[in-house]
């Protein structure tokens, strides 16, 4: 069954504007040379393919993505990935900051990235504009949240979802009334009295089957349903961000509603958000399900050849394709495309981004004649906790973990985030280092 038969609007009422993100310093060294969207996830995709591939299973087609910052490799999958036919009315435009005669400097917040596009939007017939983040891991039924928007005759609609005391002084906190219209909302709240004041009560938790016994909060997603005027006119101004300046002021003067998601969200914001997402993926019950054929999730099409284990012992983890685990041990991690794992080594929590490329036997050796390990993992290594980054070189007899180090630290080769070691992409690791 066709369900945009259960909607009242068209998709072509519709045009999806998915931000790019700013710099992601809370991501380095996973952002040194990629923008925030374009970070791997799940051994084989890519942030941005989480919102591009909902807002297509939603049937919005007409795709807006505003980049930045180290985008290159974020156009390049872009491109290799997301291409409509000629009857589709479809299309992923990717809209980067550039100079133009009203202005020669870079986005200034999600609301002026948006504003300084305005007119390209513009160039497509639209009611609503539906403005997402590329850097967050959830599944949602756009259409759904659009209808509600028509529904309350809202304004602006934006989404939010339920968040334990831990995460809400780093979200933007709401207010909502009975009918679900936002009344009041705060940036990144660190006040107790404050922090009381928003706290969830009954009907909503209730209604989401949230305990009693802790304090809850409803956090903006950064999901927002904008009617065209009224988003052309609260961008008028120059206030560069959409929670910290342009919802608030709507709140007083606009009919702001909430679309209340009470499904799993993570913002892939920080090292340890990915480094726990991507492991929760190895799990039997992961929150999120890469294996729902009604709402799939696209990715570049690489053709590669299904993965090779011998002799291997593997124990809940996610595999990719393109492998080769040969006499290794791996417990509760995440191996990504084209990893090669050598003999009696063993990975342990551990996220494994894997490699771009197959190296060719004539090029281990060059390598090898400069005095460095093949590219992958080499044998008799020990990996724990850490994450490797794409096309790393990690030599033999290694030994990597973060215990007994520093929540955070900068080492030669490697870096410590949040308790995690990160070994940069391209990176190398000598024979015999123990970190």
């Amino acid at each position: 069954m066709n369900r945009s038969h259960l909607f009242s609007f068209s998709p072509m009422d519709v045009v999806t504007v998915i931000l790019g993100g700013g710099a992601g310093t809370r991501l380095f060294p996973l952002t040194k040379e990629r923008a925030k969207p374009a970070v791997p996830l799940a051994g084989k995709y890519r942030l941005v393919d989480i919102p591009i591939s909902l807002s297509i299973n939603s049937g919005l087609r007409r795709i807006f993505i505003l980049t930045q910052f180290n985008s290159s490799s974020l156009h390049r999958h872009i491109q290799q990935t997301y291409r409509f036919d000629d009857y589709s009315q479809g299309f992923v435009e990717i809209l980067a900051a550039q100079q133009t005669p009203k202005g020669a400097y870079w986005y200034q917040g999600t609301a002026d990235a948006v504003r300084q596009n305005l007119i390209h939007f513009s160039s497509h017939p639209h009611d609503m504009v539906l403005i997402l983040a590329g850097d967050q891991l959830y599944k949602m039924d756009y259409r759904v949240m659009i209808e509600q928007h028509i529904e309350t005759c809202a304004d602006v609609t934006v989404g939010i979802t339920p968040v334990p005391i831990e995460q809400a002084s780093s979200l933007g906190i709401l207010r909502v009334n009975e009918e679900k219209r936002i009344i009041a909302f705060v940036e990144k709240p660190k006040e107790k009295e404050v922090l009381k004041e928003f706290s969830i009560n009954d009907p909503f938790l209730s209604l989401y089957h949230l305990p009693k016994d802790r304090f809850f909060f409803f956090a903006s997603m950064g999901i927002y349903v904008f009617n065209r005027k009224t988003l052309s006119n609260a961008l008028m101004g120059s206030e560069p961000d959409f929670g910290k300046d342009i919802i608030p002021s709507l709140i007083r003067s606009h009919r702001v509603y909430s679309y209340i998601y009470p499904g799993y969200w993570e913002d892939i914001g920080t090292i340890s958000a990915f480094y726990q997402a991507n492991l929760n993926l190895c799990d039997l019950h992961s929150n999120f399900d890469f294996y729902d054929s009604h709402f799939p999730i696209f990715t570049r099409p690489r053709y590669l050849p299904p993965s090779k284990i011998l002799n291997a012992e593997i124990q809940n983890s996610l595999i990719a394709e393109g492998c080769i685990i040969s006499g290794a041990k791996i417990v509760h991690s995440l191996v990504g495309i084209r990893s090669i794992v050598q003999p009696q080594s063993c990975l342990k929590d551990t996220v494994l981004l894997g490699n771009d490329y197959y190296e060719t036997e004539s090029q281990a050796l060059a390598a090898e004649g400069h005095g460095l390990p093949r590219i992958g993992i080499g044998s008799h290594s020990t990996i724990e906790k850490t994450i490797i980054d794409k096309n790393c070189r990690i030599g033999n007899n290694v030994k990597i973990s973060p215990e007994g180090k520093p929540q955070n630290y900068d080492g030669e080769f490697y870096y410590i985030r949040d308790g995690i070691v990160i070994i940069p992409k391209d990176g190398v690791v000598p024979h015999g280092t123990v970190i």
